[in-house]
């Protein structure tokens, strides 16, 4: 597996989530929207400091024609013009994740195993995944995906922008043919998301209880390792 597939894997593994129940009401863009959208979400990156919020993931595979799922927290936070992720995945096993300086670490406590991933100039790519959960500008979506404005949706009151998204970087569409995310433009954050790979397998991803621009208690992210501990670098 190639070290970008391996980072949008685990990445996604993380951010790929469901749960949260909306209802629609779709409405056709109007001509200048997905402009007016783009420089709605470059101001709002400007105000964006921190987020925290609950997740269910869920991930259907065709070739068994089953769903896994997955709960726990998540956080994005602005340190300087870079942005740290960390997650905390409680079922059906404990799992901590956490992205910083173009390096993904996956920690699995059970095991007492550390996966690291390095960006290895794909640091963009990563990126770009990164900032469709919370904080991206509307300009760094433009230059990473060919956007299609699907119109206007409110999910659970609230009034979010539909884009679809298909990644211009060739490496990154063998890995995801297009996503579709649902975008409140005054905060800059994805309340859904849903994944496409050619394989025909699915994410969903949905954030519910969202703390915005609130403190954001790190602790119970953080990995902790010791000599003990196994190291598998990508």
């Amino acid at each position: 597996m190639s070290s970008i597939r391996r980072i949008t894997a685990l990445f996604l593994a993380c951010t790929a989530l469901l749960g949260l129940s909306f209802a629609s009401a779709a409405a056709q863009p109007k001509a200048g929207h997905l402009d007016e959208v783009l420089r709605k979400m470059d101001a709002a990156s400007l105000r964006f400091q921190a987020a925290e919020a609950t997740f269910q993931w869920d991930l259907y595979e065709k070739v068994v024609k089953q769903t896994t799922s997955q709960n726990g927290t998540i956080y994005f936070k602005k340190d300087g013009a870079k942005t740290v992720m960390g997650a905390r995945i409680i079922s059906p096993t404990t799992r901590i994740l956490e992205y910083r300086d173009g390096v993904l670490r996956l920690y699995d406590p059970g095991t007492d195993h550390l996966t690291v991933v390095t960006s290895k100039g794909n640091q963009a790519q990563m990126e770009s995944f990164l900032t469709l959960g919370f904080g991206g500008s509307g300009k760094d979506l433009a230059k990473a995906w060919n956007i299609s404005d699907l119109g206007e949706e409110t999910i659970n009151g609230t009034e979010t922008v539909k884009l679809d998204l298909v990644p211009k970087d060739p490496a990154i569409r063998n890995n995801c043919t297009h996503m579709t995310i649902w975008v409140d433009v005054e905060r800059g954050i994805s309340l859904k998301q849903s994944f496409y790979m050619p394989s025909e397998d699915y994410r969903t991803a949905v954030y519910s209880n969202i703390k915005y621009n609130q403190g954001v208690d790190t602790k119970p992210y953080q990995i902790k390792t010791d000599n003990k501990t196994t190291v598998d670098q990508h």
